[in-house]
């Protein structure tokens, strides 16, 4: 491939899309090694222009070895090549706060006063990524479908949970019709969502195998959902779900859900608003 055509001259992408875009076409195909890799790089790109080889492949919980395989499948000459991508994209814009939030994890301070700082620097830059990660027309395109929507069935499991409810609460107060799916009992509750209605699911990696059975189960019947999870490669992807992606920046392997409850309220207000207006 030229260089004209988009990509270095080893093959990678030359933009965050097009890596993007690469990530996404060859996570499916991937053995599972590389997959680890796929999935770690999805949900953690910030970490690529401030990491080693060695601190990546860690994330991933594979070799170093096996984690440059995975850049050359990528299309790069090994990892200094698709670092320096994400360092020249960050140029003028990339975060010191971020640097500062490595050495802070390195220092093992655990303290609750140090705890307190370290999960608001990582709060602090994952909502500064969050205007990033959101396509604002599929924005539009989620706030259209659940507007319109007779009924909107709500799920999310395990940490996605507390987002979930929280939305649940949300369309309830504005008088928005919700159903919170909880799977209690296993009790999936997929014969409640009828024609006219609208999925509202949200899972990050790894992802609950009950909520994309349930996504599956209702986008076979043509009834539209929408998804907010973490990463280019998330399953509902190729399931045709409206998705806005979020990523959270953690500390010590914990996340919080910093951007994913204002990613969640906005959606709430958004469709709260356009109800009424409608």
């Amino acid at each position: 491939m030229r260089v004209g055509d988009g990509m270095s001259e080893s093959g990678g992408p030359q933009t965050i899309k097009e890596f993007e875009d690469r990530l996404l076409e060859v996570a499916g195909g991937l053995p599972k090694r590389l997959k680890q890799c796929a999935d770690y790089v999805a949900g953690n790109k910030d970490r690529i222009a401030v990491s080693t080889v060695a601190e990546m492949a860690e994330g991933a919980e594979v070799q170093p070895s096996a984690f440059m395989r995975f850049c050359q499948i990528m299309g790069f000459s090994g990892f200094s090549e698709m670092q320096k991508l994400f360092r020249e994209s960050f140029v003028g814009g990339w975060p010191d706060y971020s640097t500062r939030l490595q050495h802070l994890r390195e220092k093992a301070e655990g303290s609750p006063s140090a705890l307190l700082a370290e999960f608001v620097e990582a709060g602090r830059l994952s909502l500064e990524n969050l205007v990033k990660t959101v396509d604002p027309l599929a924005m539009e395109a989620a706030v259209k479908q659940l507007s319109e929507a007779r009924m909107i069935h709500i799920i999310g499991l395990r940490r996605s949970f507390p987002v979930a409810s929280y939305m649940a609460y949300a369309f309830e107060k504005m008088g928005v019709p919700a159903m919170l799916h909880s799977v209690v009992g296993r009790l999936d509750n997929h014969h409640a969502i009828r024609e006219g209605d609208a999925l509202l699911a949200v899972t990050f990696s790894p992802y609950s195998t009950e909520t994309l059975d349930l996504v599956e189960q209702v986008r076979a019947r043509g009834i539209p959902v929408v998804a907010v999870t973490d990463t280019v490669v998330s399953p509902l992807r190729r399931m045709g779900a409206t998705l806005l992606s979020v990523s959270e920046v953690d500390f010590g392997a914990f996340r919080s859900l910093s951007a994913t409850l204002c990613l969640a309220i906005t959606l709430s207000v958004a469709v709260g608003t356009a109800r009424q207006d409608g």
